[in-house]
């Protein structure tokens, strides 16, 4: 604060901390790059993150469950529920898919 003099309660500078643990070092690195980009620390990258986030209205769960069946649409299957749900699951690959050289975070 060059040039104030703020003469209000010096508890009212004092600012919260938050520790973050357990940060997967792909995405510790993703945040490092985004950062540095903004000629951030990555302290001030996450604050800003966090205030752009929360700085946006609040979106409807409705309406984002209509847009996707509006986008999904409908069809008629003469098998059951349970025959289609038996069908993916024996199409899925692993669940790791996010573990090759192909992440969303390189």
């Amino acid at each position: 604060m060059h040039g104030v003099v703020y003469l209000g309660d010096p508890r009212d500078l004092i600012m919260a901390t938050l520790q973050v643990k357990g940060i997967d070092d792909r995405l510790y690195e993703a945040l490092r790059a985004r950062a540095a980009m903004d000629n951030r620390s990555i302290s001030q990258e996450v604050v800003t993150m966090i205030h752009e986030f929360l700085a946006r209205p609040p979106q409807d769960p409705t309406k984002a469950t209509r847009a996707a069946i509006e986008l999904a649409g409908s069809w008629q299957d003469e098998r059951s529920a349970e025959q289609i749900a038996s069908e993916v699951r024996k199409a899925r690959r692993s669940g790791r898919r996010f573990m090759d050289d192909n992440n969303v975070f390189a």
